[in-house]
């Protein structure tokens, strides 16, 4: 195929409705609709075509989103296996692998979450102790893991452990597929200061994984992590948008699979994507309670709207640099990481913006929906709740995925070329390096 027929995004999108109008049945359960939506693609469709994606940039699959949603059709499987372990598998994995676990992502009968961070190891993520250990074909596995999203309806973790402590540590560890439905695994939820326990910690106590779960190569989890970090911090970056006429969650925890996906998209909003999670969207919602209280008139309450209103379509427009960039066979370094780093800039604009409109309103959070619809009487905004969350959850996004001054740090020696602080860890053996108390 010559570049000049190659299909264009145009052409994408038209089969897609061509596809909807032949497949979408509202009496369909979930797991039907996940089947049919995955294997033909179109459920990741940045994912390559060996690895059940149509191998779309980041653009053109946000457009496939929304083309979805503004469908009324029920949007793929989310998460962390369709944001992070499928095209890390898809990029590290065998085909058999990606045939086993990506097909079971992209249909919905898989969730995953990340076994990642731990106490002792989380900016310095390669300092990381939990231990893999062989055991014939198998590993025990034995660590404390923390800050693990959505592991309590997770079935299986993406698990990076030490395998070798006598190599350098970035040297010996290995990135596993690990069932979380198992003895020695213990969640236990983190409820934050928003009402909520997306997070948990994680005790591994002679756990136990497959060999063959091994993605990469055994002693290259560091290589293998940074793909996942890499997709991490692009999905979670500003630009990349996301829309939905109705939400399911993947995997046998939540139950959802066995529903009527009609039910789950009849009464949902459909919503066209913003400038990515706190972009054009929340810049919209703010401008109208600015205008509706009167708030309009303050001229810094006016610039600073300007302000979160031009973030959102500077990320907009940098993934459109970047889908240019890669249709010539190139990259820009650090997008990613500069994604990411924007993305925390919106979310202190829109907390501290959206506090400033509401005014004393600002401080009746509610924690639960029976105290939601209390407040929304009491003050007559329904969109009271979206500032005060907000406001309570931008402290996370500088933190998760990757601390600003880690985004920061990797932009500056890997895409400037700043030295790196003086440092032995890339020789010495993990085992003899100092340890956090």
């Amino acid at each position: 195929m010559t570049l000049t027929d190659a299909p264009t995004a145009d052409d994408v999108i038209d089969e897609l409705r061509s596809w909807l109008q032949d497949n979408w049945d509202p009496g369909l359960t979930v797991g039907q609709w996940w089947e049919l939506l995955g294997l033909a693609g179109w459920a990741a469709p940045a994912l390559p075509t060996t690895a059940y994606g149509r191998g779309l940039g980041r653009n053109d699959s946000v457009r496939v989103q929304n083309e979805i949603a503004a469908y009324g059709a029920l949007s793929a499987p989310g998460g962390l296996g369709l944001l992070l372990a499928a095209p890390t598998i898809a990029t590290h994995g065998t085909q058999q692998q990606i045939d086993h676990y990506v097909k079971r992502i992209v249909t919905g009968l898989d969730a995953w979450c990340q076994l990642f961070s731990e106490p002792g190891a989380g900016s310095d993520l390669a300092g990381l102790t939990c231990r893999a250990d062989r055991d014939g074909d198998e590993w025990i596995v034995n660590g404390q893991k923390v800050w693990t999203s959505l592991g309590h309806v997770a079935d299986l973790g993406m698990l990076i452990a030490r395998t070798s402590p006598d190599l350098p540590k970035h040297q010996g560890i290995t990135w596993f597929g690990m069932d979380m439905h198992q003895p020695g695994v213990d969640i236990r939820p983190l409820v934050e200061m928003t009402g909520h326990a997306m997070f948990n910690e994680v005790f591994l106590t002679d756990a136990r994984v497959a060999d063959d779960a091994i993605i990469g190569d055994r002693n290259n989890g560091w290589a293998v992590a940074n793909t996942t970090l890499m997709h991490e911090r692009s999905g979670l970056g500003a630009g990349g948008g996301t829309a939905a006429a109705g939400m399911a969650m993947p995997g046998s925890v939540a139950g959802q699979l066995g529903q009527r996906v009609g039910d789950l998209v009849s009464s949902a909003p459909r919503r066209r994507s913003g400038a990515g999670p706190v972009g054009g969207g929340s810049a919209k919602m703010l401008i109208d309670l600015a205008r509706g209280n009167g708030t309009s008139s303050d001229a810094t309450v006016r610039q600073d709207l300007v302000r979160l209103h031009t973030l959102g379509e500077l990320a907009r427009f940098n993934n459109l640099r970047l889908k240019a960039a890669k249709a010539a066979g190139q990259e820009i370094p650090g997008m990613a990481n500069l994604a990411k780093l924007s993305m925390s800039d919106m979310m202190r604009l829109t907390r501290d913006l959206g506090l400033r409109i509401v005014g004393a309103q600002g401080m009746l959070h509610a924690y639960t929906d029976e105290a939601r619809a209390v407040n929304d009487e009491a003050t007559g905004n329904p969109f009271l709740s979206f500032v005060t969350g907000a406001a309570l959850w931008a402290q996370a996004p500088p933190i998760y995925g990757g601390t600003d001054q880690v985004q920061r740090n990797i932009v500056g020696e890997r895409v400037l070329g700043l030295p790196k602080e003086p440092s032995n860890d890339k020789t010495t053996p993990f085992s003899d390096l100092p340890k956090n108390a």
